[in-house]
């Protein structure tokens, strides 16, 4: 499939999919959201996932203000739902999905990368719930993924005052886990994507599924959860081989 504003390439198990939108900072208009989300369903093979944005200044600058200043109550639910689908897409896939930031990520970009499992920003990344100063609030994500990754007091300045997080501060609250040259950008992602995508697919899905469940059901829930995935990868190939390749001292041959 093609898209005028998105593109998506898939080698090696890697899918790269890229809002291409650089003249309106990557912003994601209806037409951009229906291609996101076509494209993010093309990945189901996919072993690892990477989202990003064409150019030099912006990953995704937020949603289409143009398109959402007159819209009705019913158009915004309508609107939001959308955004929701695609996003809980991304973060129920079943590989995991690195978010590369390469410049802006505001409001609906932010949330975007809230999305994902894993973000590595580009040293020009900047952050921002800036959804206050337009007189509205996060609406796909942000106020209930934010707090879960920077804590609940940053979580709040950046949604009640608007407040933007330059990349090194994004990796001081967590929000990224590595913070590279611009240069660097697209080859440290690539790296981290072919380690992920070499790994044992079912494992690295059973893997993400627990880890997700952290914040949806209590403790004593998640460990049983844990446990019945666990117990469930044994007699798969990737498990059995893995581990003979430990015993045996050599590298494992994963499906």
């Amino acid at each position: 499939m093609s898209w005028e504003t998105v593109t998506l390439e898939e080698s090696e198990g890697i899918a790269t999919i890229t809002v291409d939108r650089p003249d309106s900072l990557n912003a994601l208009n209806r037409e951009t959201l229906q291609a996101l989300e076509e494209a993010v369903g093309e990945t189901d093979d996919a072993r690892a996932v990477v989202v990003t944005g064409a150019g030099k200044d912006a990953f995704v600058a937020g949603a289409d203000i143009g398109y959402m200043q007159e819209i009705s109550t019913n158009e915004a639910q309508e609107y939001a739902e959308v955004g929701h689908r695609i996003f809980d897409a991304i973060a129920t896939h079943d590989a995991p999905v690195i978010a590369a930031v390469n410049g802006y990520a505001f409001g609906g970009g932010c949330e975007l990368a809230l999305a994902c499992d894993l973000r590595v920003a580009s040293e020009n990344a900047v952050f921002g719930q800036t959804e206050i100063d337009l007189g509205i609030v996060p609406g796909w994500g942000g106020t209930q993924r934010l707090s879960r990754l920077v804590g609940d007091a940053t979580a709040r300045r950046m949604v009640f005052l608007g407040e933007r997080l330059d990349a090194a501060s994004a990796a001081e609250v967590g929000l990224v886990g590595e913070v590279v040259p611009q240069a660097e950008l697209d080859d440290v992602v690539s790296d981290l994507a072919a380690e992920i995508a070499a790994k044992p697919k079912f494992a690295m899905t059973a893997a993400k599924e627990a880890l997700n469940q952290v914040h949806e059901m209590p403790q004593s829930a998640g460990l049983a959860f844990e446990r019945r995935l666990w117990s469930g990868l044994f007699g798969t190939h990737d498990q059995r081989e893995g581990m003979a390749a430990f015993l045996e001292d050599r590298e494992p041959e994963f499906e």
